[in-house]
């Protein structure tokens, strides 16, 4: 592939910057419809119509708002919904973008040759295309190549897996190595090589087009990954409904910098707002009462977040 003009902005230069200038929140649009109280998705053709309309308002919300730099978009969720859901997903990408918003799309891709190849064509060009996806180098890191060549070619981005926000990270990220220290502290020492190549190409930018998945769980972890990686740009799942602290997110955004993902507590901010409880009640619950709801734990949400990394 050839490579981009070196002086335009990469994928991951461009959100790190809109991390730095809206702050670290990423929205994560793992939308379920059952996320949505049933009779405010009867108001729709269909579920997945539902959480299309829902996905636009938290979107329209959070450009206005300034309160997330990015989106990241689980495709699980709308896979799980079918054609129609594809649809929906294909169109979230697209208001994400048309929002000036950077957009991640959580797919985990990760195989060889040209099955790694079709992967990358798929999610970095045509309906499905991204700003960033997520990959996963456990099939060795052959099959990193086909994303990484979007990344030098067309300014794409990739997060790779590192240590993830899962106990069963422990299962493989956590299993030690004949030759001293992790696997995750392979990958790691993977993702530093590519890093370097990186600044050869784009030697005028602040970051690697190629970041690191990093989960917030366990502090200890955080300080250690920081520390080792310095130089490499985050995504931060865990925080919130996974049971991720601020100051530990807070942890992982020093250096490089990162952005830190919050889905659940979003998406779901409505069960814990007593206005939409008791419109809910009374029959009067509609779409945009959920999405202001949203939109509120997501300034709170910066707001915590913000306030972690000044008390470090």
């Amino acid at each position: 592939m050839p490579v981009m003009d070196t002086n335009a902005k990469h994928e991951m230069q461009k959100l790190q910057e809109r991390a730095a200038k809206n702050g670290p929140l990423c929205v994560g649009l793992d939308t379920d419809p059952s996320y949505i109280p049933q009779p405010v998705r009867a108001g729709y053709d269909s579920p997945a119509q539902a959480v299309l309309a829902y996905n636009k308002e938290i979107i329209k919300r959070i450009q206005s708002e300034g309160s997330a730099c990015c989106c990241k978009v689980q495709i699980a969720y709308y896979e799980a919904m079918g054609i129609e859901g594809m649809k929906v997903y294909s169109e979230t990408l697209r208001a994400v973008k048309a929002a000036g918003l950077s957009c991640i799309t959580d797919v985990k891709r990760g195989d060889i040759a040209a099955s790694a190849e079709a992967y990358a064509r798929a999610h970095f060009t045509g309906d499905f295309e991204s700003d960033i996806i997520t990959v996963n180098p456990y099939m060795g890191f052959e099959t990193l190549k086909p994303f990484t060549d979007y990344c030098t070619s067309k300014g794409k981005g990739c997060f790779v897996l590192l240590r993830t926000s899962n106990p069963g990270m422990a299962d493989l990220e956590r299993q030690a190595l004949a030759s001293g220290g992790y696997v995750l502290d392979r990958v790691g020492a993977e993702l530093t090589r590519l890093s370097s190549a990186f600044a050869k190409t784009f030697y005028s930018q602040t970051c690697s087009p190629v970041g690191a998945v990093v989960g917030c769980t366990e502090e200890t972890d955080a300080r250690a990954i920081r520390e080792a990686y310095s130089d490499i740009f985050f995504l931060i799942p865990g925080y919130g409904a996974q049971g991720g602290a601020a100051r530990i997110a807070a942890t992982l955004l020093l250096k490089a910098g990162g952005v830190v993902n919050s889905s659940r507590g979003i998406l779901c901010a409505w069960k814990k707002s007593q206005s939409c409880t008791a419109k809910a009640e009374t029959g009067t619950l509609s779409m945009a009462d959920l999405a202001d709801a949203a939109a509120e734990a997501a300034l709170v949400a910066k707001r915590e977040l913000t306030e972690a990394v000044k008390a470090l």
